[in-house]
């Protein structure tokens, strides 16, 4: 069992950065994790993801260049750095992790059995 705990939203304005962190307990050697975001009146979509062992990322579109996901394996953390934000990136954010080792990392939200209970970016143009 894997419990993911995120912090580190808030309000900011447009071009500002801002670092979400997940904290998580349990075994996660192995596992990929990922970052969602949802929006008001939109499905969930993924943002972010890294192999925890091989440190692999994967980024959607919309974020690359501007979002860098690590993690720290000696406290159990993984962040999103996130950085000259838009409005568009308005949403509550989701850590997640799946529940089986693997050497992938995934974009489907399908994958991951973890989930965190989001925080809330917002910014303002």
């Amino acid at each position: 069992q894997v419990t993911l705990v995120e912090s580190g939203g808030g309000s900011v304005q447009a071009g500002d950065s801002l670092r979400l962190s997940c904290g998580a307990s349990g075994r996660i050697d192995n596992l990929a994790l990922g970052w969602f975001r949802q929006a008001p009146g939109k499905e969930r979509g993924f943002v972010a993801a890294i192999n925890w062992s091989s440190g692999r990322t994967i980024y959607s579109d919309s974020v690359k260049g501007r979002f860098t996901i690590s993690r720290d394996n000696a406290k159990k953390m993984f962040y999103l750095q996130m950085s000259s934000l838009k409005s568009e990136d308005t949403a509550v954010y989701y850590c997640a992790a799946t529940s089986y080792s693997t050497a992938y990392i995934y974009s489907s939200s399908g994958n991951y059995d973890y989930w965190g209970q989001g925080t809330q970016v917002t910014v303002s143009s």
